[in-house]
């Protein structure tokens, strides 16, 4: 097999209705301003890209109503992680035979829920989750969740989900004996996985496990790929159709007797669509030999802003200074928690002028904002969310 994969090219993502629309406000808290048209111009991207796959977006990326709303009308499925994720997207038209249940760690009430609305497909790694889903979803499909070693994404995903190659076989067997269908597998391969070639050997590694599966006498029909589809935040990316269509043909050259491929993107269908008006509150220094100031935004882990953990994700700002001289800063939020700093490893260049006053964009934050904005930690509001 020769595989070839598209080279990244340089994505700057802006997203010029957002930012005219940021422009003509004038906010008083954060705003994140999100863009339904580029999240289906997204969608419409991967769904060129990876064919017949069934696309799952996962709610949990950002469960706007609108949003979630406007992608049941576009036909796309939803992986959903609760019950209240699975009533969000039945109340906005989604049909149950297009949501999938890929919480590895359920309820049973909700598991019971789920079922009763309509929903057949199940996600499991372990046996007590099979045991559960059998006495409350009685012959459902289930596909068993694989852990993924050999990541090569921004944000590995190796410990909390998933099970380990060789346990496989067993659960897929009880899932048997329960009386339910174990039709595939599922995995993760890494959230901000940047480049298609970054697929390559955890598939060949899950693929391994795929036939054996598949030799010992089960008859898997799906393979869920999940998520891992990249955003823009600063590091060059692959156009979206060209990097779907590269894993895509990974899945089907490496994954024969496949006739169901899932897809569960969040991160690549909503990121650039959003970007998040904010405003300096401070910049300061703690003594006058200081090398970086301290630049305070009315935004922080707290509030939005919570993939700053270890410096993961490294976001883009504006500011109206732009064009200036720069000086390296550490980034922080406005709570009174010492664990409030965004960047403080590797500083931020912004301009020398930037004061308390001026507004920001912070770039590409469609996902996973408003998601895990706190209820109102310190008295801060959460991340409000406009739509256009």
């Amino acid at each position: 097999m020769t595989l070839q994969f598209p080279q990244p090219v340089p994505v700057h993502r802006a997203v010029s209705r957002v930012d005219a629309f940021i422009a003509s406000q004038n906010f008083d808290r954060p705003t994140l301003v999100l863009d339904l048209e580029q999240v289906v111009s997204n969608h419409a991207a991967l769904k060129r890209g990876l064919g017949d796959a069934q696309i799952c977006y996962a709610v949990k990326a950002n469960p706007t109503p609108a949003l979630v709303a406007r992608l049941a009308a576009e036909g796309c499925g939803f992986d959903a992680a609760s019950r209240g994720e699975i009533e969000l997207c039945l109340s906005q038209g989604a049909q149950p035979s297009r949501i999938s249940f890929g919480n590895t760690i359920k309820r049973p009430s909700d598991i019971a829920f789920a079922y009763g609305a309509g929903v057949r497909l199940f996600a499991a790694d372990a046996e007590e989750e099979l045991d559960k889903i059998a006495e409350n979803a009685p012959g459902a499909q289930v596909y068993i969740r694989l852990l993924v070693t050999e990541s090569e994404a921004d944000w590995p995903l190796t410990r909390k989900f998933g099970c380990a190659p060789e346990k496989a076989a067993e659960l897929m067997a009880r899932a048997q004996v329960l009386g339910l269908k174990p039709v595939g597998i599922s995995f993760h391969v890494g959230s901000q996985t940047r480049q298609s070639a970054m697929w390559l050997r955890p598939l060949q590694g899950l693929a391994r496990v795929w036939n054996d599966l598949r030799a010992a006498g089960f008859p898997l029909e799906l393979v869920n790929i999940g998520g891992g589809f990249p955003a823009f935040y600063g590091d060059e990316i692959e156009e979206t159709e060209t990097y779907a269509a590269a894993v895509r043909a990974l899945v089907g050259d490496l994954f024969p007797g496949a006739t169901r491929v899932m897809a569960e993107p969040g991160r690549g269908m909503v990121a650039n669509a959003g970007a998040i008006a904010a405003e300096v509150m401070l910049v300061s220094r703690k003594s006058d030999s200081d090398l970086c100031r301290w630049v305070y935004l009315d935004i922080g882990r707290f509030s939005g802003l919570a993939e700053t953990e270890g410096e993961a994700i490294r976001y883009q700002i504006a500011t109206p200074r732009d064009g200036g001289e720069t000086g390296p800063c550490i980034l922080a939020g406005p709570s009174c928690d010492s664990a409030d700093v965004l960047y403080e490893k590797r500083p931020m260049a912004l301009p020398l002028d930037l004061a308390a006053g001026d507004k920001v964009i912070i770039r590409n934050t469609g996902a996973y904002t408003t998601s895990y904005s706190s209820v109102g930690f310190n008295g801060f509001p959460p991340l409000e969310c406009v739509v256009l």
